[in-house]
C-alpha cells in the first residue's frame, strides 16, 4: 500500500482510544454479511476520522474500467448488467484497480440522488432513456456513510437499509427499470440527544456500539498532539506509523481469506439462540448476527474454531439494540445481555467486564 496518498487522512491506526467502535468496523470488513454498524455517542469522538481512515486502510478492489457501478471482473454477484452482458458476448473486459469507495450520504439528500434518476438532458438531446446512477451505486463493493442517521428521513433510511440487506438497488422510473448491485458496509452514526432511531430500523444494522469521550487528562492531550502532528505535516505523520497501517491490513486481508474455514460449534449455536429467546429478541436476526461476528473475530484472531469468548466479546454488540425498551428499566441495554449471557454459559455474573468488551490490541 503506497504511504502517498490522493486524499490526506488521518491513519486508522493512529486513532487513540474508541476500540469497540475500531473493531466492530473492521469485523464488517472481514465480513460484510453482518450488516453495518450504528455508532452512537458524543460529538467529536472520532466517529468520522475512524470511518474515513478504515476506507484508506483498505486493499484497493479491481473494477470492470468505466464501470459507474464497481463491477467486480469476476465476481456475477457484484457485477451491473450492462457487464454481464458484456461478458455473454464474449467481450473481454479492460480493469482498473481502484481505491475501497467511501461515500457520504448528506442529510438533505433526495432519493434520486441516492438511488440514481433519470438523465433528462441525455433523453431530451439524445433520445434516449439513460440512467443516472446515484449514491449507492458509487458506494458498490465499498463504505456507506451516514452521519446523524437519526435525522434522516425515515423513507431513505428504509430504501438505505433495504439495498445494504439485499445487496441490490432497484429504479423505476418513466418507463426505465433498472437493477444494479449496490453491496456495501453501511455505517450510521448519531448522537442520542437529538433523537432515537426508529426500533425497527435500529434493528436492521449488524452491531451497535456506543461511543464516549475521553475523560482521562493523559490521553486528551496525546490526542489533541497526535491531531496537531498529523494538520501540521500529514506524510510525515503517515509515513511515521505506516508499518502498523500495513501490519493491521495484512491482517485484515488474511482474516477475509480465512473466514470460509471457521467453524462455530453447535453446542454454542444453541447457546447463543438460547440468549436470544431469553432476551425476548424478535426474530432470528440477532442469532444471525451474532454467529456472523464471533466467526469473524475468530478469523481476524487467526483460528479456524470460534470460542465462548469469542460469542462473549460480541454479544452485547450484536443484540443490545435489537431490546425491547421497557422504561421503569433502570439496568442499561448492554448489561442485561452480559447478564442473560452468565446465565446461559453458566458462568458468573461477577464475570471480569473485560471479558465482554469489543478490543483489539492490533495496533
Amino acid at each position: 500500500m503506497s504511504s502517498t496518498r490522493k486524499r490526506r487522512v488521518f491513519p486508522f491506526t493512529a486513532v487513540i482510544g474508541q476500540e469497540e467502535m475500531k473493531l466492530a468496523l473492521l469485523l464488517n470488513v472481514i465480513d460484510p454479511r453482518i450488516g453495518g454498524v450504528m455508532i452512537m455517542g458524543d460529538r467529536g469522538t472520532g466517529k468520522s476520522t475512524a470511518i474515513r481512515a478504515l476506507a484508506d486502510l483498505l486493499p484497493g478492489i479491481d473494477v470492470v474500467a468505466g464501470d459507474p457501478y464497481n463491477s467486480s471482473p469476476t465476481d456475477p454477484d457484484l457485477q451491473s448488467s450492462d457487464v454481464r452482458q458484456r461478458i455473454e458476448h464474449g467481450e473481454s473486459l479492460a480493469t482498473e484497480a481502484r481505491q475501497v469507495p467511501m461515500v457520504d450520504l448528506p442529510l438533505g439528500a433526495t432519493e434520486d440522488r441516492l438511488c440514481g434518476t433519470i438523465d433528462i438532458e441525455k433523453a431530451l438531446s439524445e433520445g434516449v432513456r439513460a440512467f443516472e446512477p446515484g449514491l449507492l451505486a458509487k458506494a458498490n463493493r465499498g463504505l456507506l456513510y451516514v452521519d446523524e442517521v437519526n435525522l434522516l428521513d425515515d423513507h431513505l433510511v428504509d430504501v438505505l437499509l433495504d439495498s445494504a440487506a439485499s445487496g441490490w438497488n432497484t429504479v423505476e422510473r418513466e418507463g426505465v427499470s433498472v437493477r444494479h448491485p449496490a453491496r456495501f458496509v453501511l455505517i450510521g452514526s448519531g448522537n442520542p440527544e437529538e433523537g432515537e432511531l426508529r426500533p425497527q430500523l435500529l434493528d436492521r444494522f449488524g452491531m451497535s456500539v456506543e461511543v464516549r469521550t475521553v475523560r482521562d487528562p493523559d490521553l486528551r492531550v496525546q490526542v489533541v498532539d497526535q491531531r496537531t502532528a498529523f494538520d501540521s505535516d500529514p506524510d510525515t505523520f503517515a509515513t511515521s506509523v505506516q508499518a502498523n497501517q500495513d501490519a493491521l491490513q495484512k491482517r485484515v486481508i488474511e482474516a477475509q481469506q480465512r473466514l470460509e474455514q471457521v467453524s462455530i460449534d453447535n453446542d454454542l449455536r444453541l447457546r447463543i439462540s438460547a440468549v436470544c429467546g431469553e432476551l425476548d429478541v424478535d426474530g432470528l436476526r440477532g442469532d444471525i448476527v451474532t454467529n456472523r461476528a464471533a466467526r469473524a473475530l475468530a478469523a481476524f484472531a487467526g483460528r479456524t474454531e470460534v470460542t465462548e469468548e469469542d460469542v462473549a466479546r460480541v454479544i452485547s454488540c450484536s443484540l443490545r439494540h435489537r431490546l425491547r425498551k421497557d422504561p421503569l428499566e433502570q439496568i442499561d441495554s448492554g448489561d442485561r445481555v452480559v447478564k442473560i449471557f452468565c446465565k446461559v454459559f453458566e458462568r458468573s455474573e461477577n464475570s471480569d467486564q473485560a471479558d465482554f468488551e469489543l478490543t483489539t490490541q492490533a495496533g
